[in-house]
Parts: C-alpha cells; structure tokens; sequence
C-alpha cells in the first residue's frame, strides 16, 4: 500500500481538489491501496490561529469566521451534487458552531493557552479532510473519513505533542485491518493525548502523520504532493536555474530541510527512515513529472553535491578570550546553557587553538544570548580572561550538501572560489567529519548573488550567466547587441554561456531589466521605458543589483567613464572597454586598475583598444605569460593612415587621397585627429605597458606625417588647402619610395622600452611592404620568435570587427 499525503495548497481550491482525486483514482484504479493524508486548505491554519489571538485580545473575530465558512462552502457548492450537498454543510456547520463557541471563551477569559490552540487549529484539517472525503465519495464510495486523532496518541505537550509510538501502533493497525476495504482520508498535524485531548505534531506535522501511518503500516512509498517539482537545487525564487533531483538520500534531505529547503521538516521523515520506506516529493499541478524520491541511500551520481540551502537571516556572537584555552568544559558549559534556556544554535565553529568561539542564532535570540553569557560568565569577563560577547547582525548561512562531496576533492576550493570571484566575504565556516555538508556564514545582502553563483559553480551540466550592463549604444554598441542577438543559441548549444543584457545607457536614456533586455527590441524599450541617463546612477544602481559574474561594457569614447573603473572593480565587477583612455591616461592610474582588478579577483579586458578585433594584447599576454622576452614591437595601428597611404601612389595626390579617405568615412571629420597619429600613439603606449614598460605620453616619439602648416591650419577647409600647397613635400617622398622601391608606411616601434612613431620607406623584405587597404598589422619579434616574426595583420577599424572584439572579451570574463 501507497500513503498519499496532500499539503494546503493541494486543498485550497476547487481546481486543485479535482486535481487531487484524479491523482487518488488513478492510484486506486492501479490497486495502489492509497490512504491520503490532508492538510488543513492553504491559509485556514493561519486565520484559526489569528482568530483565537484575536479573541484573547479581546478583538472580534466575526469576520474570520464568515471567512472560514465561505472557503468551504464555495467548494462544496461547486465540487458536489446538490442533493447530496446537505449533509455535508450540516456536519461543517457543526464544526464551525463548535469553533465559534471555544472563541467565545477564549474571548471571555482573555487567555489562550497552548491546549486550546490546539483545539482551535485543529477544526482546520477536520474541516478538509471532511469535506474532501465526501466530494471523493460520489466516485469512490469507499471512501471513508477518519479523525486522526483517535489513533495518534501522544503526550501532553501542546503545540509539538510527543508520540507514543506503542499505542499509536496499536491503534492504527487496528483501523487499518478494520477498513482494509475502505479508501481513508485521514487528518494529518492532529493527535490526542491520553485523556482524548487535541494536541498537534508541530510544524510539518502532516508529513509526520503521513510517515507514522506509512511505518506503521509498512508502506511500499510515502508520497507527499505539494506545489512544487519536488526538492530543488536551490530556491527558485533566488536561483531561476534550480533544478529538481531526481534522487536525495534520508541524510541529504535532513541537511538541505535543516538550511532553509521547505518543501519536507526534517524530523517528519525519522518513522519512514527507520523502515527506510522512501518518501516521494511530487507536484499535484504537474502530476506527471516525477519527482524527488527520498530514499536510504544517494543513488547513483556524479553529482558533486545535491543542493545549495540557506537561512536567510541570522546573528552570530563571537566569543573569544585566553580564560578558553586548555579549559575542560568551557564549551559545555556554554551549550548547556543555551539549551537550557531554548536558544536554537544554528550552527557552531571554533579555532583550533580554543580562543574563540563563534556560533549563530535567531536574530531574535540574539540579545538575549549575550545577556544570559555575560551572567554566567561574569567571574571570567571581570578578569579578562574573556572578552565581552560580540553580535554581528544581518548575516546569512549558505550550505553546501551531497554525499558525494566527501569522495570529492577541491569541493572546499570551488566554493571558495566561487565566493572570492563575487566579493563575497565569509565570516564563518563550518563543516562535519561526514562531509555531507560545508557551512558558511555571509553578509545578508551577498546571499542572492552567492546562491547563484555557487549553483553556477556545481552544476556544469548548466549555463554560465553573464549579467551585462552596456554603456554607449552607438555603432559599436549596437553593433554589439545585434552580434549578441544572433549568436545568443550557439552560445547556449555550443559553450553553455548565456548573456543577459540587464542595463543599457546611452547620453540620454537608461534602462534596467533583470531578466534581460529585448535585443531585438532594445532602441524602442529603451527610448519607450528608459529613464533619464545619469552616468553614477546607473553604476550605483549595477552595484546595488549585486549579481553574480556581472560585466561593465563601455563602448564609448568618453573620458568620464574610466573615473568609475577603480570603484566598479570594488565591486567585484568585471570590465570590457573598447575606450582606450584608462589605459593611455597616466601610467599611476594604468597600474591602479590593474592592481585593483587583481585584488578583486575580476577581469579587465580591453582587447579593442589596440587593434580592433584583432587579437593583439592577448597574444602579448600569452607570450609574456608562457616566458618569451618581448626584443622588439612594430606595429601600423591606423586603419585610416594605411589606406592613406596605400592609395597614395602614381598620379594620385595626397591631397586627392586623404579627401577620398574622408568621403568613405575612414576619417574623423578632422583629418588631422587621425594623420597627428595621437590615436596610434595611444595604442602604442598600452602596448608597451603591457609589455611591462613605466611609459608616459610624453615619452613617446611621435613623429609627424603633416608639415606644420596643415597642423596649424583654423579650420578644416583651410587644411586642405594647405594640403594643396605642400604636395610637392608629399611628391617628393613618394618619388623617393618609387625610386628606391619601397612604400610609405607610418610605423610604431618599440624597442629597449622606447616607443618611437615615424614615417618609413619599407622593402619587400618587410614584413609591412605588402600591408593592402586600411588594415592593420603588427610584428612580435621576441626570444623565441627572432628569425622570423609573429605577426598579425587584418582589418585595424570599423564597427563589426570592434563589436566582435568586446564580445569575444566577453565571452572570455571568468573563463
């Protein structure tokens, strides 16, 4: 036989009571012979409670009870036949009369004690599981209404009465042989004592129900259907990508119940564990699905853990002093204590050298705890053997739980990695010799992004999320969000990454959406629900989300941007940044950006500030990081000087070309932000700095491509036409190149830490004489590459290959 235990949820409306009895025909036609366990409907323990607080205060419950009876009746009018709807109404009226009267005296003495609470709580699963029987009747006339409290015999301790295991035995055989013909619905939470009073089991107290009568009875499975698909990974109300498991042991389940999981109270499983009868976790919305068994034993897994669970909000008291050291007892003392004044610790660390002792509590039981240690330990605290008892509020316990992490290395170091690279400070740790379960104590506010990037950490077999908040949506910007877009299911398939763009800004508009903006869609939204932009609110805002493996993308050109680096490192937030001004401002606040990074386990990575999307400071990096010793860099790093001057040849006049140039958009309006070679020279100088070089601006040699007549030129019309007058200088190097067959190239070099930038004739054997159209190139001659060369050459500019840059930068933060 199968118990089949249905929770509040399961009975709180007409749509899920017909769910219900489909599930108990389908057991019953398949000669499971089920016997179902109810819940009080879903908030009726709640206002029976809040009605006999009420009337102790002297308040009215008059409401409460119109409440009450309406629930119910609204189901018995739409769930049975109206000729056979009177009596159960008669027998729900009695109750509710008999609920109405206790009230009355509660009401009249202004006193409610546990007994009559009991009482009073009590009519809330009579009521359902009444009502349920008789709806179940006029298909399954076997069925048949029991009152648990007949047969579950406890002690007198109301509110979380104690079983008495032999005669509750005795009594639930007995109805169960009596009946065997008969399909029970029987109460759960309720008991009785030995005088035939109404106590309760507690909290989960009709899981307990369920498990006393699946033991007792030798069940084949305990199945207790809920509102969910089993127990998860996480909560999902945190972790959108919890997952249910298909199998838990007794132990795993007790671990991840006692740190916050709700879906099953620990102590309601010990009857099923000690007959090790399994106990099935199914959602009565999705009956189908199968759920989570919990059984004796882990089952076959590779799973390194089970779950993440968390209580969401503690106090620690640290205790600590050399009166502690070497003291028998101490510890003891210090429990004892507690218990004997019922102060719950959560959870218990202590140094290996005895100085202190850290253990966390109910917040609410916070003040009192150190009250009760500074009595008792008043004689040590006045002689300074022990210092005063520290309370650190607004604290968090995350836990880790599996069986298997005890035949698993490293699961200590994935945690604490996982936590580290997020920011997230660990106050306290703790772990058992069974290893079933690592502890650690947080911040509060941390516990959202830790739960998600923990489960990231574990769970491989799922995606890596990458929070996105994007500033600038120009052309590279948008460009950026279509190749985001388009790439977003290859990236899901192919490298289990998924990136969600949860913040846009541009000058004029913000917008935030932490399920991810619409790509498709972005220009609209954010022009339709963006706010007004504002630079520091919308970074104060991304640090406030707290995210786990969060990325800041500055796609633009602006100098205020970089002054916010350093603080959203602090905040344990990544940066992509295709602005190079950061990186070519002072070498002071280069290194600081580095060394900030650095320390907040984050990643800064800005391949596009030298060369687009070609893959140039990556390779400097690998070479530097694999041992080569950087001899000597040449670069050409200016797509538009490159067409300059690859197009610059027979009949053709610099003038002509550099008007040309301008006319396809390769120049900034000014041709001369371009051919001053300030742009390049900035990407030499991050270059020679990744290259380990203490290089300022002012120490490089730029050369000039222009005669200081167009320099000096007022406007743009006046430097062409100082372009015109000095075409014979331009002529001549040319003629000088075509005699000596060379071409003009605008080099960088660097070389013994001196950057230089100047205007050559090179040879075929150059590695530059083939360079063709505007792009870019650069040559890697270092220790290993003497003879011949790294180089890498492609195009140096344009809005697909930049935004191809920062989202191959992207893809690669955390990697």
């Amino acid at each position: 036989m199968k118990i089949l235990k249905f929770g509040g949820t399961s009975v709180g409306s007409a749509e899920s009571i017909k769910a219900v009895l489909n599930i108990v025909k389908k057991s019953y036609e398949a000669q499971e012979r089920p016997l179902i366990v109810l819940s009080a409907m879903s908030g009726v323990t709640n206002l029976l409670t809040k009605m006999a607080e009420d009337a102790a205060e002297g308040k009215t419950f008059d409401e409460g009870l119109k409440t009450l009876e309406a629930k119910h009746f609204e189901i018995i009018k739409a769930l049975i036949s109206i000729k056979y709807q009177n009596p159960v109404f008669t027998k729900l009226k009695l109750f509710f009369n008999e609920i109405e009267e206790l009230l009355q005296g509660i009401y009249a003495l202004k006193e409610l004690s546990e007994q009559s609470k009991d009482l009073v709580v009590s009519y809330g699963e009579r009521c359902s599981t009444f009502m349920v029987s008789k709806i179940s009747e006029q298909y399954l006339p076997e069925s048949m209404f029991v009152d648990a409290s007949h047969y579950i015999k406890t002690d007198s301790h109301f509110g979380h009465a104690h079983v008495n295991d032999a005669l509750t035995e005795q009594l639930v055989q007995s109805l169960y042989l009596t009946n065997s013909d008969k399909l029970l619905f029987v109460t759960g939470f309720i008991a009785s004592n030995e005088k035939g009073r109404m106590t309760t089991l507690g909290r989960g107290g009709s899981d307990y129900t369920a498990a006393i009568f699946g033991s007792i009875l030798n069940a084949s499975a305990i199945e207790i259907w809920t509102d969910v698909n089993g127990m998860l990974t996480a909560d999902p109300r945190i972790v959108k990508k919890a997952f249910s498991l298909p199998i838990l042991s007794y132990t795993e389940a007790m671990e991840l119940s006692y740190f916050g999981a709700k879906v099953i109270y620990p102590p309601t499983m010990i009857p099923a564990f000690l007959k090790k009868i399994p106990i099935i976790i199914r959602n009565t919305f999705e009956p189908d699905f199968s759920g989570t068994v919990i059984q004796f034993d882990s089952g076959n897994t590779t799973l390194p853990i089970k779950g993440i669970s968390s209580i969401g909000d503690i106090s620690i008291i640290n205790l600590s002093g050399s009166g502690m050291i070497g003291k028998s007892g101490f510890s003891g003392r210090l429990f004892t204590l507690l218990a004997r004044e019922q102060i719950n610790v959560i959870l218990i660390t202590q140094s290996s050298s005895e100085h202190s002792i850290t253990f966390a509590v109910n917040p609410d039981d916070a003040v009192r705890a150190k009250m009760l240690i500074e009595n008792e330990f008043e004689l040590e605290l006045q002689a300074n053997k022990l210092a005063t008892p520290d309370i650190e509020d607004h604290l968090s316990v995350l836990a880790i739980v599996g069986e298997n992490m005890k035949k698993t290395p490293g699961m200590s170091g994935q945690l604490f990695a996982a936590l580290g690279r997020n920011g997230i400070n660990v106050r306290a740790i703790a772990q058992g010799s069974s290893e079933y379960n690592i502890s650690v104590i947080i911040a509060k506010n941390d516990l959202s992004k830790a739960l998600n990037a923990v489960h990231d950490a574990f769970f491989a077999e799922l995606k890596k999320t990458l929070y996105v908040f994007n500033l600038g949506t120009g052309n590279i910007g948008s460009t950026l969000f279509k190749q985001l877009e388009s790439q977003h299911n290859f990236l899901l398939e192919k490298n289990d990454i998924e990136i969600k763009v949860v913040g846009v800004s541009n000058s004029r508009k913000m917008l935030f959406n932490l399920d991810g903006v619409d790509l498709a869609n972005w220009e609209t939204t954010l022009q339709e629900d963006g706010e007004d932009a504002d630079l520091s609110i919308f970074i104060e805002r991304m640090k406030g989300f707290n995210l786990p493996n969060c990325v800041f993308i500055d796609n633009t050109a602006s100098k205020l941007p970089s002054t916010y680096y350093e603080g959203i490192f602090k905040a344990n937030i990544s940066i992509v940044t295709c602005n190079k001004i950061a990186n070519s401002g002072k070498y002071e606040q280069y290194k600081t950006l580095r060394d900030t990074a650095r320390k907040h386990g984050v990643d800064f990575f800005y391949e596009t500030n030298v060369g687009a999307g070609l893959p140039i400071v990556r390779v400097l990096k690998d070479l530097m990081l694999s041992g080569d010793r950087i001899v000597k860099i040449e670069a050409i790093l200016s797509g538009t000087i490159s067409y300059i001057f690859n197009n610059f040849k027979e009949s053709t006049s610099f003038y002509d070309v550099v008007k040309q140039a301008q006319e396809l958009g390769y120049t900034e309006p000014d041709p001369r932000d371009d051919l001053g070679g300030i742009d390049f020279m900035r990407k030499m100088l991050i270059l020679a700095r990744d290259a380990g070089y203490t290089v300022e601006a002012e120490d490089v040699d730029l050369g000039a491509i222009l005669p200081e007549a167009c320099l000096k030129a007022t406007s743009v019309e006046s430097f062409y036409e100082e372009l015109k007058n000095e075409n014979a200088y331009f002529e001549a190097l040319k003629e000088k190149a075509q005699r000596e067959n060379k071409v003009i190239r605008y080099i960088g070099k660097l070389e013994d830490g001196k950057v230089t930038i100047s205007v050559q004739l090179v040879d075929d054997k150059h590695p530059f004489y083939a360079l063709s159209g505007s792009d870019n190139i650069i040559s890697f001659t270092t220790q290993r590459y003497k003879d011949r060369p790294l180089v890498v050459k492609g195009p140096g500019a344009g809005a697909e290959v930049t935004a191809a840059g920062v989202f191959a930068d992207l893809v690669n933060v955390g990697a």
